[in-house]
């Protein structure tokens, strides 16, 4: 069943195989850079980067930016704009649906300077993902660590995001490699779940399965994980061809894939909070928290197949989208800076869409 849509627009549209040093940068680096084009649309947008190649994910550090593309690159942006020079490369195999995918930063990143990785490897003729932890100084990685391997891969559903959450624990979606597998189900396999792991890879001792990583399973696709300011945990999901969902995760739940899609009457499985048909193909989301843009805590959701930002409204018997962005192509990050705006990193390069020559952007929504 697909909810109504309040349509307002406010624009036109074997760890790794290199590590490539960088610049160094200060001990203490400037602010997030300025601006190098402006959008028409009453200055609501601004082009912080360009010419990134299929990126899939941004993460915040001090004054610094990172972004993920497919092809095992982690590219930084700080107040000169976009290096060069990757903080690293990943070898990672050419296939649609994998290669280098979420990143995020542990949550005393200033301290430690940890940041984690999800990517898809080949070893043996078969794919496989792992999250690995980078140490990352003056924008070099000095030390990797794997946090976790051997996640089942294929060349579509890879899952990929990853997030800390507000209990300071790293969690995980991973996918369900084929539409015919009927692993998700089975709680002895790290296919189709989200997975919860202390932030050196060990076990938390208070996962709702005994002696499991899985903390919920059921799951087709997930690509976007966030909190609202209660704690409560939202996913999103992409299905097959449509069914794209948004669900509340719920410890030691089950989402009912490949059994169900979307609504069921089985009180085994969850119903997410919304079920997209036609399809949105969700990619991240968060809840804006700053004070900076009109958006109350929000939900924030980008869409790569409907090439729009929305704002989410959810409430007990329904959920409502408003369009807030709109004209940039597809979406498939989106995150909130430090200095209290909204970031969204396009994928106009992922084979889907007809990239203009300076795709894909990092954009900052101003108002």
């Amino acid at each position: 069943m697909l909810r109504k849509f309040q349509i307002v627009g406010i624009a036109g549209a074997l760890i790794f195989s290199a590590v490539i040093l960088t610049d160094s940068l200060p001990s203490n680096p400037p602010p997030l850079p300025e601006p190098i084009t402006e959008n028409v649309a009453n200055k609501s947008v601004e082009v912080i980067a360009t010419n990134f190649d299929k990126p899939w994910s941004i993460a915040f550090a001090d004054e610094r930016i990172f972004v993920s593309e497919k092809s095992g690159k982690i590219r930084v942006v700080n107040s000169s704009g976009l290096l060069d020079s990757p903080l690293i490369t990943l070898r990672t195999p050419d296939i649609f649906g994998g290669g280098l995918l979420g990143i995020t930063t542990h949550p005393d990143f200033e301290t430690n300077h940890f940041l984690y990785a999800y990517y898809t490897y080949e070893e043996n003729d078969k794919l496989w993902n792992k999250v690995i932890r980078i140490t990352e100084e003056n924008n070099k990685a000095v030390e990797i660590t794997t946090i976790i391997d051997k996640i089942p891969g294929s060349a579509f559903s890879n899952g990929g995001v990853i997030k800390f959450g507000p209990d300071n624990k790293l969690y995980i979606g991973t996918g369900s490699v084929s539409d015919s597998s009927k692993e998700s189900q089975n709680l002895d396999s790290l296919i189709g779940k989200i997975l919860r792991l202390n932030d050196d890879g060990t076990l938390p001792d208070d996962n709702p399965f005994k002696d499991s990583f899985v903390f919920t399973y059921g799951h087709r696709n997930p690509t976007g994980f966030a909190w609202n300011d209660q704690g409560e945990m939202f996913a999103t999901e992409s299905g097959p061809t449509k069914n794209d969902e948004i669900n509340l995760i719920i410890s030691g739940s089950n989402y009912g894939w490949p059994e169900v899609q979307c609504y069921t009457n089985n009180n085994s499985f969850v119903n997410p909070l919304e079920c997209f048909d036609p399809g949105l193909e969700p990619g991240g989301i968060i809840f804006y928290s700053g004070d900076k843009l009109n958006l109350n805590n929000s939900m924030i959701l980008a869409s790569q197949k409907a090439t729009n930002l929305f704002k989410v409204e959810i409430n007990d018997d329904d959920v409502d989208l408003e369009r807030i962005l709109s004209g940039v192509g597809r979406i498939r990050d989106v995150a909130q800076g430090p200095d209290g705006y909204i970031y969204i990193i396009t994928t106009n390069t992922d084979g889907k869409a007809f990239p203009a020559p300076d795709d894909d952007k990092l954009l900052r929504i101003m108002k």
